[in-house]
Order: C-alpha cells, then sequence, then structure tokens
C-alpha cells in the first residue's frame, strides 16, 4: 500500500502545542533529556538485574526461589526496556549521544535487535500508528485481531480470553524469530527496512550472540540444561506479558481509534497530532509506582506527540497538553487508574473479535 500523508497546516495544533512546550523548557530552565531521577533509576535497575542474575548462575539457590528470581528478572527486564532502552532510542535518556546509543544498546544485552526497534517503534510506529497495514504493532494475526479492518476467524470469539497466552510470548517470539524475520525479508510488514550498513550487521549478530551466551551458554555450564530452558522460559514469560500488556493499553482499548485513509486521495483528513490523539491512550497517570516502574509509558499520549522528550517530564507537560485540547476541543484520552485500562482493552478485544 502507499504511505499515507496527513494534512497539513501552517497554524497547526501541533505547532501551537510545540510552541508552549517550548515556552514551558525555556522558563524553567530545564532540559528536555532526562535527569539525575533517571540515571539513579537506571542504575537500580542495571544493578539489581546483575545481580539477581549472578545469584541465579553462580551460587544456585534452592528451586522455588530460582524460580522466583527468574520471575524477578523478567520484571526486570521490561523495566529495563521502559526506562533505559525506551528512552535512549528515542535519544532523550541524557543530553549525550553516546550515553544515549549506551542505553539503547541494551535492548541488544537482553537478546533484541535496536536496529530493528528503531525502524519499527521509532519511525514506523510514530509515525502511523494505528493504522492497519503499516504500523506492526497492530499486527498479530491470524492469533488476534486488532483492527476493525483486519480479518476475522471463529477463534477471534474468545481472543478477549486466550490474549494473556500469546502476549506471555512476545519476548521469546521477538528476539528467537521476529528480528530474523524482518532482517532475511528486509521488511517489517509490507513496509521496506532501510538498508543496513555493513556495523548494523555485525551489530546485529553480534548482540544475538552475546545474549544467548548470556541466557543459555554460560548458564548451562554451571547448572545444567533443563534448569536453564526452565529459568529462561519463566524469565521471558514474565517479561513478554509485562511488555505487551503496558504497550497495548496505549493504543488498543475501546476510545482509540484506527483512523483509514481516504480511499479517493489515499490520505488523512486530520494533522499528524490530532491523529495521535485518537489513537493514544494514557492511563494511571496519578500512580507514582506505576509511572516509575513503566518509564512514563502510561503518559502515551505526551510520549507520541513529543517522542524525544524524557518521561521525567511527562507529568509536567501533560497538563500544557491537556489544556490545549480542551481549548481546542479534542479528545484526550485518559483511563484514571490501569484496572480500568485493562478492562478496556478486554472490552476491545471482544469486540473486535464479535463484530
Amino acid at each position: 500500500m502507499a504511505t499515507p500523508k496527513f494534512f497539513v497546516s501552517k497554524q497547526s495544533f501541533h505547532s501551537e502545542l510545540k510552541k508552549r512546550i517550548n515556552d514551558y523548557f525555556q522558563q524553567t530552565g530545564k532540559s528536555t533529556a532526562g535527569n539525575t531521577n533517571l540515571w539513579v533509576k537506571a542504575a537500580i535497575l542495571v544493578s539489581a538485574y546483575i545481580f539477581v542474575y549472578i545469584h541465579l548462575v553462580f551460587f544456585t539457590p534452592d528451586n522455588v526461589w530460582a524460580l522466583l528470581e527468574c520471575a524477578l528478572l523478567g520484571i526486570l527486564t521490561a523495566a529495563i526496556g521502559f526506562n533505559i532502552m525506551h528512552d535512549g532510542a528515542h535519544g532523550s535518556f541524557s543530553n549525550s549521544p553516546m550515553l544515549n546509543k549506551v542505553a539503547a544498546l541494551t535492548l541488544g544485552v537482553l537478546g533484541g535487535s535496536h536496529f530493528m526497534w528503531n525502524v519499527k517503534h521509532n519511525i514506523i510506529h510514530h509515525a502511523y500508528t494505528n493504522i492497519d497495514g503499516i504500523d506492526d504493532d497492530i499486527d498479530a494475526k491470524p492469533f488476534l485481531r486488532m483492527a476493525s479492518t483486519q480479518k476475522r476467524y471463529k477463534m477471534h470469539k474468545y481472543q478477549h480470553l486466550y490474549f494473556w497466552f500469546f502476549y506471555s510470548f512476545l519476548y521469546i517470539y521477538w528476539i528467537f524469530f521476529a528480528d530474523y524475520r524482518k532482517y532475511f525479508s528486509k521488511k517489517i510488514g509490507e513496509t521496506p527496512l532501510k538498508k543496513m550498513k555493513t556495523l548494523d550487521h555485525f551489530y546485529f549478530w553480534f548482540y544475538k550472540a552475546l545474549a544467548y551466551s548470556l541466557f543459555f551458554v554460560l548458564p548451562m555450564l554451571m547448572v545444567g540444561v533443563v534448569p536453564v530452558i526452565i529459568g529462561f522460559l519463566v524469565n521471558a514469560l514474565v517479561a513478554g506479558f509485562i511488555l505487551s500488556i503496558v504497550f497495548q493499553l496505549a493504543h488498543t482499548v475501546e476510545h482509540t481509534q484506527f483512523p483509514v485513509a481516504d480511499s479517493t486521495t489515499g490520505n488523512f483528513s486530520d494533522e499528524w497530532a490530532i491523529h495521535q490523539l485518537k489513537t493514544t491512550a494514557n492511563f494511571a497517570t496519578k500512580n507514582p509506582v506505576i509511572s516509575w516502574f513503566v518509564g512514563g509509558l502510561n503518559f502515551q499520549i505526551e510520549h507520541h506527540l513529543f517522542p524525544k522528550i524524557s518521561h521525567v517530564h511527562y507529568p509536567r507537560i501533560s497538563k500544557i497538553i491537556k489544556q490545549a485540547c480542551q481549548e481546542y476541543g479534542i479528545v484526550y484520552v485518559e483511563y484514571p487508574l490501569m484496572v480500568n485500562a485493562v478492562a478496556s482493552h478486554v472490552a476491545f478485544l471482544r469486540d473486535m473479535g464479535r463484530k
């Protein structure tokens, strides 16, 4: 399909938003990048991950305790992805390009490909959110139907009951299959992959080899094959479910939209910023624990409108964006509690399975 375009206006809502956000940072003298709070959190998460890994591999705790630590490792994997890798990949972890690169490459140590993530998430998902056929994040065919334009199968009638099973396998699918499918097919969904340089190829295979060595080779030498396989499954399933549910709550809920381009022009009548507000939702923004753990991804509206601003600033700039939406008569989708967002996501899956 041809890549659609968004409506462009000189006096756009997006221009006004950017002006107000820029004014805020100029008046406060704050940097748009991360601050000490983020770096302390990053140190805590990375240190905790290393500590648990070393204890599991080199000190071999009892079975029950080992399984609990494997689950904790999965939680830490998700937290590192949310807080460190995600900001780093968007260039907002620090004002230092080098530190941003290091933060982004934590994905490689955890088994993923930074190159593939950058194209899939930063370029495609952020530009064409919830557009079926382009946004790979809503492509879970044939197991899940994430948009009304996708083909419906009989099993989708029950997808609101079995979704958790497939969500749990996201991490495993990601690092063992999806990255390779993109690499060898040279496309993400139907979107051609940008040409990889020699260094990109090297990093792809280097980090895969490093991650597999850390996940399997070294642990198997220390504790054996079966315990490592069981432990990795616990780790990966926990990480997969957390990563999946947090990202899905941001876009696939009852009140978000899945715009379709005009059949004649192939373009959209909305400007890009309004498209983001129609396709994105916030949740539990008043909960400091959730905000801390998910790296501000519960402020998904702020992130999609200003992806190069670190998540530590989202609580403050959300007030500016919400005020602008009220003035312009634009709906700002927000669920007060995470349980509300989960319930809405389940209802959305039920609707997609039955319509």
